[in-house]
């Protein structure tokens, strides 16, 4: 199981993350995650998604259900294409979108990016990094992530930001 200690701007309290991935098939599993407030003391986000990766194409689609305490119940389908720009695959040009919908299909939240990614493994004795620049397409809102072994840093120029540690 993955763990992970989560803190951002919009949120007045420490989260609790927690993700499993079960195997359904060779390049297919079942991923079920949740977290939990800690200053309600109560789940606020509950996910069962099924995903199949295709690893000649780099892309993934994902098709599920997901629970939060302020939309509900919701289907979610969400997909993932990314292109290596160099040989080592260390930089590459990632599209992806999700939408969601409530049960009776009439409201849909939609997002779509398009992001770099370079990897640099060993930066220094054994500390790896990964920068991600991105831009939200349906939000218009340009974004960054810095992440480092166990840290990430995620920011928007919309002034939103947010911490994790996995443990």
């Amino acid at each position: 199981m993955e763990t992970s200690l989560r803190y951002g701007k919009d949120s007045k309290a420490l989260r609790i993350h927690a993700k499993e991935k079960f195997p359904i098939g060779s390049n297919t599993h079942l991923q079920v995650h949740g977290e939990l407030d800690t200053r309600v003391g109560a789940p606020n986000y509950l996910s069962a998604i099924i995903r199949h990766f295709n690893p000649e194409l780099l892309a993934s689609l994902g098709v599920g259900l997901k629970y939060d305490k302020h939309e509900k119940l919701r289907y979610t389908v969400r997909g993932k294409k990314a292109f290596s720009v160099t040989s080592d695959g260390l930089l590459s040009f990632n599209i992806k979108g999700r939408c969601d919908l409530d049960k009776e299909y009439k409201q849909r939240n939609s997002r779509g990016a398009a992001e770099f990614s370079w990897s640099i493994f060993n930066f220094q004795k054994d500390q790896d990094v990964r920068f991600k620049l991105g831009y939200e397409v349906i939000d218009k809102v340009p974004y960054l992530q810095i992440r480092e072994n166990n840290w990430t840093f995620n920011a928007d120029m919309n002034g939103q930001w947010n911490v994790r540690y996995d443990l």
